[in-house]
């Protein structure tokens, strides 16, 4: 399952604009974007259980846990610390005054050394299979759980109990009407989900402060800020002042939550006789839950928030696409037609740097003539895709499948032929 994370990133960040099902949802529900990060986290903690398991001496696995997690702190702060790679927005440079500090890689970090200390402190207490009854799980790994309700704890304390102040801000947005003024955000109030009023908000603006926050937050699109919601667009002129505002995704309080789903995830890296049964059937139960959640309005699905119903609806998604592969692959031998996932999970981070992350995109687009338009990129989506299906939606999918997707499962084929890879 880890090999359609970098691909499932590629359709999201390059076909989103155009099929809003596709990309973020503005503020609570849930689209396919907001499966990928919950899949990313499951997946690494079914990675670190597997990976710990061929590491017996505890000093070498913890030495190894600490330089990945600052190799990833290294390469979030690179990557969405403040360069710009987007194809018309080619920039340089970062400024120190308005770098990004948190990120994906930067969110992932955080819960991979967290869930990996927690399974070299208890690895001795996981040598052994499940015994019989329907608890075993929560016997088994028991330090997990009590981690994992630790963090819930914590999570719900913030966003719930957290008095929220009136905040102001400067309008940084160019594209604003109101460029450089201060405005101000009137809350007062405390447990409150909404995007201006949030406890996660008001702690990164206080922690991080909100220069250093996300200038382009998922709630631009939602209708009380542009009239072209679900889609990109223009603010409307009576938006709210927090439409104008940054927002931080991957943010200090949604992070803390966001270890549960690698939590989840590392159960699902341990082999005992009775997996396939606890896998799928803990994966219905999260997922039934988080509908229950969201649908009865105790807790919305929110990916900005990375609220509890969010967790238990995409890791149970996880949970369940993680035992289906293990039946295609695993049980049925039906490998061959999933080699090209497999090719791409084994250069996953070269993926992500170069297409995820646009540096292959930026590079080409460098080179134009007369116009940063006039580029190869932009030539092939317009003659080849979009010209030919007469449709910018329908062009742009198929773009980002053939040209992107499909290239890279080719060139990482390729890598692998070679036995080169790009492993952090």
């Amino acid at each position: 399952m880890a090999d359609i994370k970098p691909d499932l990133m590629i359709l999201v960040d390059d076909a989103g604009g155009e099929w809003p099902m596709i990309g973020h949802a503005p503020w609570n529900g849930c689209n396919l974007a907001d499966f990928v990060m919950p899949f990313f986290l499951f997946i690494v903690g079914t990675a670190i259980a597997l990976a710990l398991k061929k590491i017996p001496n505890r000093l070498i696995a913890l030495r190894k846990v600490i330089h990945r997690t600052l190799k990833l702190l290294f390469w979030g702060l690179l990557l969405q610390g403040g360069y710009s790679h987007a194809p018309d927005e080619l920039t340089y440079g970062v400024d120190m005054k308005k770098i990004r500090w948190c990120g994906i890689l930067q969110r992932i970090a955080l819960a991979y050394l967290v869930v990996a200390l927690i399974e070299i402190s208890s690895k001795s207490a996981q040598a052994k299979d499940l015994s019989p009854g329907w608890f075993s799980i929560f016997k088994l790994y028991f330090w997990h759980w009590l981690i994992g309700a630790c963090v819930l704890v914590i999570y719900v304390a913030v966003i719930y109990g957290a008095y929220v102040p009136n905040w102001q801000f400067t309008a940084y947005s160019s594209d604003s009407a109101d460029y450089g003024k201060l405005l101000s955000v009137h809350c007062g109030v405390r447990g409150k989900l909404d995007p201006p009023c949030n406890a996660a908000g008001y702690v990164d603006r206080k922690v991080l402060r909100i220069n250093h926050m996300y200038h382009h937050p998922a709630w631009r699109r939602s209708k009380a800020c542009t009239e072209n919601s679900p889609y990109e667009g223009p603010l409307r002129a009576d938006a709210p002042p927090w439409c104008h505002a940054p927002f931080e995704p991957e943010g200090i309080v949604s992070s803390i939550s966001a270890i549960l789903s690698t939590v989840i995830g590392v159960h699902f890296g341990h082999e005992h006789s009775d997996r396939l049964k606890h896998w799928v059937l803990m994966g219905l139960t999260l997922l039934i839950l988080g509908l229950i959640l969201h649908f009865t309005h105790a807790i919305p699905l929110n990916k900005q928030l990375y609220t509890l119903s969010y967790v238990c609806l995409t890791s149970g998604a996880a949970a369940l696409v993680f035992s289906a592969f293990y039946i295609l692959v695993d049980i049925w031998g039906i490998k061959y037609l999933f080699l090209p996932l497999e090719w791409i999970g084994m250069n996953a981070m070269l993926v992500y740097v170069m297409a995820a992350e646009g540096i292959l995109a930026g590079f080409v687009n460098g080179w134009y003539y007369d116009d940063p338009h006039n580029n190869l990129v932009h030539w092939i989506q317009k003659h080849v895709f979009i010209g030919v299906w007469h449709s910018r939606k329908v062009g742009i999918l198929l773009y980002v499948i053939f040209a992107e997707i499909l290239f890279w499962a080719i060139v990482a084929g390729i890598l692998h032929r070679f036995g080169i890879y790009w492993k952090l």
